[in-house]
């Protein structure tokens, strides 16, 4: 079905489509525990080879169509999509792309920033617009325990600033915080970003995936991250930039900025979810905890070359789309298994 008014093609529970994640590479160069844990991902975990992924041309092709029935947000992720070789390239071709009305699409990127003070001159010259950064701790081992890495978070830090520096703004720092692991590192985070224009946000630990042992037990609560900052810095609320925002946005009463955490634990937002997924083999997913996808590689490479059939199929798998992870398990105190793992469809 197509809403009119919205331009836009509705699932099942009449929700558009609005945003299109595109993970465009499944490797990373960190094994965070939460996402990418190293002694599942190590040296002999088997990657996908370089013709199993979706090439830019492929990609730019589904975007488009995707466009055509309400896209008006791709973000780029991965794995950490950084290392795919020419993704300068990659948001040029996107940065080309325009609504019906002629706008541009907002073109955005989550990366865990470690090769981004050499790249982010590159990135803003290509087009790209935004950044979210993954950032869990500033502490030194704790950083290291939870990225399964010796990359030091000041190598972050630096990313953080070269960002800023080229107009990439407002800079957006993603933490997420793992009970009796790095909620200590909560106030940390707040002060180091305070005053400087980054937008603070803290993300609820989530059951991605299969490996990362999620308990509800482990889930530092929205409200308590909230209360522990309030106590310390305190805040405002703020209405979402738009009805679709996954985010609960605060600002410090003191003038020293804007953070957000989100819920997507305790205060699921299933309802209000536009999001489709493209893995980096061209697979669509509509939820982060998909346990299937729609295959789109085989008819982008099918000879016939066929956009309106690609276009159907997309809508298609949109229309029919019931999803409600979050929903469903809100009630529930163990994940349900067989999810797609994160690392391979973008967070």
């Amino acid at each position: 079905m197509i809403s009119k008014e919205a331009c836009s093609v509705l699932d099942n529970l009449q929700r558009p489509l609005r945003d299109l994640r595109i993970s465009v590479t499944d490797r990373c160069n960190l094994r965070c525990t939460y996402c990418m844990p190293g002694e599942v991902f190590g040296r002999d975990f088997i990657f996908l080879r370089h013709a199993e992924l979706l090439s830019f041309e492929e990609i730019v092709r589904t975007a488009r169509q995707c466009i055509a029935l309400g896209v008006r947000k791709i973000r780029l992720s991965g794995g950490e999509p950084l290392l795919r070789h020419g993704i300068e390239r990659l948001i040029e071709m996107l940065a080309g792309l325009h609504d019906d009305d002629g706008k541009p699409i907002e073109l955005a990127m989550t990366s865990n920033a470690t090769l981004l003070a050499k790249k982010a001159r590159a990135l803003k010259d290509a087009g790209l617009m935004r950044l979210n950064i993954s950032l869990d701790a500033l502490d030194e081992n704790i950083f290291h325990h939870m990225t399964g890495s010796s990359v030091s978070p000041g190598t972050v830090l630096e990313g953080i600033d070269a960002a800023q520096s080229v107009g990439l703004v407002p800079v957006k720092v993603n933490a997420v915080i793992k009970r009796g692991v790095n909620e200590s590192e909560i106030l940390p985070l707040i002060r180091r970003f305070r005053h400087t224009g980054v937008i603070m946000r803290f993300i609820e630990y989530m059951d991605v995936g299969n490996t990362n042992g999620w308990r509800l037990d482990d889930v530092v609560t929205s409200s308590e991250i909230l209360a522990r900052i309030d106590r310390e810095h305190p805040l405002i609320p703020i209405d979402p930039h738009s009805p679709d925002g996954v985010a609960q946005r605060w600002v410090f009463q003191d003038g020293g900025g804007e953070i957000g955490v989100i819920s997507s634990v305790t205060q699921a937002f299933c309802h209000t979810c536009s999001r489709l997924r493209l893995s980096t083999d061209g697979k669509l997913y509509t939820c982060l905890f998909a346990t299937e996808g729609v295959d789109l590689r085989a008819l982008l490479r099918a000879k016939s070359n066929d956009d309106t059939a690609l276009r159907q199929r997309i809508a298609a798998t949109w229309h029919c789309r019931t999803d409600r992870y979050s929903q469903l398990r809100h009630e529930m105190t163990e994940a349900l298994p067989g999810r797609i793992e994160m690392s391979y469809i973008g967070g």
